[in-house]
């Protein structure tokens, strides 16, 4: 039997589960989702496939946790960014900021491995739900500022962020990125932006 090192019994279940569930989010991003399963993730971590059984019943539910995995501590991170910032465009530039110090961890790659992956229809339905979480503060902060076509200016904002965190993820120096990225941002989103410039785009 293994050692436990909790004070508790149900310290030492939580344990064991959060690291199965990482196990879990490794395979699938070093392997692809067809590799998670009960016997992959209980190898990954010294348990046999009986003993990952009484976490997880199946590879769909190993798939189903790491679906709300992925998104949880990004949100979470981008939900605290996000309501330390006073005013829409700093909330926008907080939640650009957040997202790319992400991406420079690898908090993304989990999310972009099961979003290319064959999930069931029931697992893609819960992506597409947590992703609308994790930008709504971002979209939220858009129709605030008062833009035209808010729901086009934020898909268009969005693609700059996308081009960033590719830059990040290739090794574009993160500051580097962010600076440029949130000069930009503030060019599209501020009034009579088309005559000013900022003072990282210089003269």
């Amino acid at each position: 039997m293994p050692k436990i090192n909790a004070s508790t019994v149900a310290e030492h279940r939580a344990q064991q589960r959060e690291a199965l569930i990482a196990a879990a989010i490794d395979i699938l991003v070093d392997e692809g989702a067809a590799a998670v399963t009960p016997a992959a993730v209980g190898a990954r971590v010294g348990l046999a496939r009986s003993s990952v059984y009484q976490y997880f019943d199946s590879s769909a539910a190993l798939l189903a946790t790491i679906t709300e995995e992925a998104f949880r501590r990004s949100n979470e991170a981008l939900a605290r960014a996000v309501a330390a910032a006073n005013g829409p465009l700093e909330r926008v530039e907080a939640f650009f900021a957040e997202s790319l110090r992400l991406g420079a961890e690898g908090a993304h790659r989990p999310a972009v491995a099961l979003m290319d992956a064959g999930l069931p229809p029931a697992c893609r339905q819960r992506l597409t739900e947590l992703h609308l979480e994790q930008v709504e503060p971002f979209r939220a902060a858009v129709r605030e500022l008062g833009v035209p076509e808010p729901a086009l200016t934020a898909d268009l904002i969005a693609g700059m962020l996308h081009t960033a965190l590719t830059a990040v993820e290739n090794g574009t120096p993160l500051d580097a990125v962010t600076q440029r990225t949130l000069a930009l941002v503030r060019r599209c989103l501020t009034p009579a932006a088309g005559t000013a410039r900022s003072p990282e785009e210089g003269t």
